[in-house]
């Protein structure tokens, strides 16, 4: 019996999965792969629409849960797990307690394949950034026989190998897309601005085809409703607008078990089917 394929998705914050992975997902669950999403915190100290008074941190967390279950929902996601880690302070978690956390969801879950943001996250988001890292790491710890977690972590003890890590990363067009319908994606950090860049072209390894997914990608992202204004301009779009910012989805291979070279991939599991 062929092994069932599964596939896991390590980010940041609620509204993550449907705008940097929502096609994808969706195009994977349709042709019955298991879909399975790490958030690492409740996004509680993003935004929470135009409310005059913001609620505490605590109700924008659990209001963001929602948001994200919802989202998760229309994307046939599978299972949400939560880190339960503070929104903004990620990069500060303790490395050897992170990573044993989503330790413990790779070898329970044993994807074939996990996706995160890549180095850069994305723009420069210490968050994004710090996912990254630790689901790197995670990958490694989770194939070691003799890996040690901490005590106060359950972590099951059976190795597994991911066969393939990606990074989600943007084209110059794509980019282009998505600060014409969002805003110019910035954020600043120690003093100095940091920026979005796109990836370059020749170093894009894989580009999944999502043009099928779009209105499913679009109602997800409208369950995030704490972060709609962000999204207002989004509601204006034409349907080809909505293709070409959902239409596909673009992935760097950071490493494969089964494949390499320089051809292009258009699916995240080839060299595992």
């Amino acid at each position: 019996m062929a092994e069932k394929l599964k596939l896991m998705t390590i980010l940041a914050h609620p509204d993550d999965e449907s705008l940097a992975m929502g096609g994808t997902l969706s195009k994977y669950q349709d042709e019955g792969v298991e879909t399975y999403l790490v958030c690492a915190t409740r996004g509680e100290r993003g935004r929470f629409g135009d409310a005059a008074v913001r609620p505490s941190d605590e109700i924008v967390g659990r209001t963001r849960e929602q948001e994200l279950l919802a989202a998760a929902k229309e994307l046939g996601l599978r299972e949400v797990r939560f880190l339960n880690y503070l929104d903004k302070d990620l990069d500060q978690a303790d490395p050897a307690e992170a990573i044993a956390r989503i330790v413990a969801h790779i070898r329970r879950v044993r994807p074939q394949v996990v996706t995160t943001f890549a180095h850069d996250g994305a723009y420069g988001h210490p968050d994004h950034i710090a996912i990254s890292q630790l689901t790197q790491a995670a990958c490694i710890r989770a194939a070691d026989s003799d890996y040690q977690p901490l005590q106060r972590e359950s972590v099951p003890t059976t190795p597994h190998a991911v066969s393939k890590l990606y990074y989600t990363v943007w084209t110059e067009g794509k980019m282009a897309a998505y600060i014409s319908a969002f805003r110019n994606l910035t954020i600043t950090v120690d003093g100095v601005e940091r920026s979005a860049s796109p990836w370059p072209t020749w170093g894009i390894t894989t580009i999944i085809d999502t043009a099928k997914y779009w209105p499913q990608v679009w109602r997800a992202i409208q369950h995030h409703k704490t972060q709609l204004t962000i999204y207002e301009k989004l509601e204006h779009l034409s349907d080809k607008d909505h293709q070409q910012l959902w239409g596909s989805q673009e992935f760097y291979r950071a490493y494969s078990l089964v494949n390499g070279g320089r051809k292009r991939e258009t699916d995240l599991f080839e060299g595992i089917r």
